[in-house]
């Protein structure tokens, strides 16, 4: 009878913990929007003001939906940086980096996503492509492919990533990458089958063995967002001439 018991509270204990799990994964589904991005939505009116000269850009994709683009610009430029910024706030929190691509002779092109800043639209991963793709679109109707750097911030190394495995460019460079977003949640919480789980993927390590032009990779072994152990992943995936700058003690956040 004691053995029967004990047996009895362990599969309530079982079922009680499956349906934890299953409650749980069911839960992260639904919010991973929530979890993954963190934009700061501005009203159209809205007015930027900003240290360089820039102009602003408000891109149609249809009748409803727009992309919000500024490009800052150089005094002297020969080329341009395509900046595909994190998974914050929106453009304004990543102008003070344009500053560093204008000082040395090229203007940058810097995009919000979708229901970032002023840009409108749904978020899907298909669009993040999509709107990468107008944006160098934008800069082909300035320079041409060899005049143009395309830059991963973050989350937006993969969208980085994927434009620069479609078109030519100068070159391909990513600050903070990471092997796949389902990757970097597993690097932290290790429970879920997270490429079933997720929409959002952005497999950068598809991406990567298809950019033709050279790739230069850096990240701090200390980042607080995008694990080192994730970006590390991506090494064999380099062609030799590309390089993997490994910044000791490190911390480039999102």
């Amino acid at each position: 009878m004691k053995s029967f018991l004990q047996n009895l509270a362990w599969k309530k204990i079982l079922i009680w913990a499956i349906a934890v799990y299953i409650t749980g994964g069911i839960v992260l589904y639904f919010i991973q929007e929530k979890l993954i991005f963190h934009p700061t939505v501005l009203p159209m009116n809205y007015q930027y003001k900003f240290d360089v000269p820039f102009e602003e850009l408000l891109i149609p994709i249809n009748k409803k939906e727009k992309i919000s683009a500024v490009l800052f610009k150089a005094e002297k430029s020969h080329g341009i940086v395509l900046y595909f910024h994190g998974n914050g706030q929106n453009i304004e929190r990543y102008a003070p980096y344009m500053q560093y691509f204008t000082r040395n002779g090229y203007d940058a092109l810097i995009m919000d996503y979708r229901q970032f800043g002023k840009s409108t639209g749904r978020l899907k991963e298909s669009t993040f492509y999509s709107d990468a793709m107008q944006m160098y679109k934008v800069a082909r109707g300035r320079v041409a492919p060899w005049q143009i750097v395309i830059y991963g911030k973050s989350l937006g190394t993969g969208v980085a990533a994927e434009l620069a495995s479609q078109v030519e460019c100068k070159k391909l460079i990513l600050e903070t990458p990471y092997y796949s977003l389902p990757d970097v949640v597993m690097q932290y919480a290790p429970v879920y089958p997270y490429d079933y789980l997720m929409d959002f993927k952005f497999p950068t390590y598809q991406y990567l063995p298809e950019v033709a032009e050279p790739v230069v990779i850096f990240h701090g072994t200390n980042d607080r967002v995008v694990p080192y152990a994730s970006a590390d992943k991506l090494k064999p995936l380099l062609k030799p001439a590309d390089e993997f700058v490994t910044i000791e003690g490190g911390v480039i956040t999102g």
